[in-house]
């Protein structure tokens, strides 16, 4: 049977359309299959509907410490980008592979993929462990069930590479975050008699104010974590929706903020720190209209990842990739739920730049590619030493 490649295995892979929306289920089954083809079972967690599922499946002896390998199969929406190319053809173009997820993060899921036939080869002294999940894009979510089973049965590798894109430098931090949607209720009636009514679209823009305020505060604390991008703390509003016409005093209006958070600070923190002003506002929004109030949905969070410099997993990635040097990073990922969870010391390592996702012309570079397969061949190499951790 002839191997495949990882570029050949990413063309199969964004043919999927796996927006975080629809189900993810005929890509897991692709991998359920490829992995049998080389002799290697995978078990599948689902979530409640039975429409999506992780998958979990382990090359190399089970009963010792290994490494995980982590990726989500879930991309976000191509709705209203303009691409040069069908988002789920991939597309080679000047070295570079155009197509929806190439990027963030099937490109790091083909060179795992294609990595299997080398480790099956080799007789492993560590396992390697493959962890690929849905709904990370909508919040980390979907890794839980899986994180969930490793718990239940006791299973702790000693290490995971959550394998979003880096560049294939090696990261060992990232921010939290709390995603709220806030719906602010008023009392609508004609604009001329505005003192009678409450208006939401006034209440929500004082809640949007203390949200600047707050981010103002945060920053002002100056970089507090040098290794990030972004050094400090973050605060920001990204959709309003409210109103109908300019001679209706607004009776509704519903915001989505976000908190992205350094991980030894307190988000929840600056939640209830938004909840307890937003308790000051509908207190005087009542007195004229008991009916009005605020909800603060919290709908999605996930933890901060902070790893030790020293920690053997950062040794270890650092040796594959032949690089020194390490960084944080403001976007979230699954890593903190593997840590928290589980208490496995993570990385990020992973195939392509985080500029490129999310952006009509997603792309990963055909020698990121290169690059990961390499690292992942190492890793093989590694594991069938088996050395100590440290």
């Amino acid at each position: 049977m002839s191997t495949p490649s990882s570029r050949d295995i990413l063309a199969q892979l964004v043919a999927f359309d796996t927006t975080s929306r629809v189900s993810n289920l005929p890509l897991i089954r692709y991998v359920g299959d490829f992995l049998s083809a080389y002799g290697v079972e995978s078990r599948t967690i689902p979530d409640e509907t039975g429409q999506k599922a992780n998958l979990w499946a382990t090359i190399g002896p089970a009963d010792r410490s290994g490494v995980i390998l982590s990726g989500h199969t879930d991309t976000v929406p191509v709705d209203g980008q303009d691409w040069a190319s069908d988002p789920f053809t991939l597309d080679a173009r000047d070295g570079r592979l155009y197509g929806r997820g190439s990027c963030d993060m099937k490109g790091f899921l083909a060179c795992a993929l294609a990595a299997v036939p080398g480790l099956v080869a080799r007789d492993l002294a560590r396992p390697v462990h493959l962890a690929f999940s849905y709904d990370e894009e909508v919040g980390c979510v979907g890794v839980v069930g899986l994180l969930e089973m490793l718990q239940s049965e006791n299973i702790r590798p000693a290490m995971c590479i959550v394998g979003e894109p880096t560049l294939m430098q090696v990261v060992t931090g990232h921010k939290a975050k709390r995603s709220m949607r806030v719906t602010v209720r008023g009392r609508g009636c004609h604009s001329s008699l505005a003192p009678q009514g409450v208006n939401a679209i006034d209440q929500a823009a004082r809640l949007i104010v203390r949200m600047q305020d707050i981010a103002a505060r945060l920053a002002a604390r100056g970089g507090i974590d040098r290794d990030y991008d972004i050094t400090h703390s973050t605060a920001h509003t990204g959709i309003i929706r409210g109103g109908t016409a300019l001679n209706i005093v607004p009776d509704i209006c519903v915001f989505d903020c976000e908190f992205r958070v350094l991980p030894f600070e307190d988000a929840d923190a600056l939640v209830d720190e938004l909840r307890d002003y937003a308790r000051e506002l509908e207190a005087a929004m009542q007195r004229i209209a008991p009916e009005a109030g605020i909800e603060i949905d919290l709908y999605a969070q996930f933890p901060g990842l902070d790893t030790s410099p020293d920690a053997p997993v950062v040794t270890l990635a650092k040796s594959l990739t032949g690089s020194n040097g390490h960084s944080k990073v403001a976007f979230g990922t699954e890593g903190g739920r593997f840590d928290q969870m589980l208490g496995v010391p993570t990385i990020i390592c992973g195939p392509g730049s985080i500029t490129q996702a999310h952006k009509p012309d997603e792309y990963v570079e055909q020698s990121q590619l290169d690059a990961c397969d390499a690292f992942l061949a190492q890793l093989a190499d590694w594991a069938r030493i088996g050395r100590d951790w440290r």
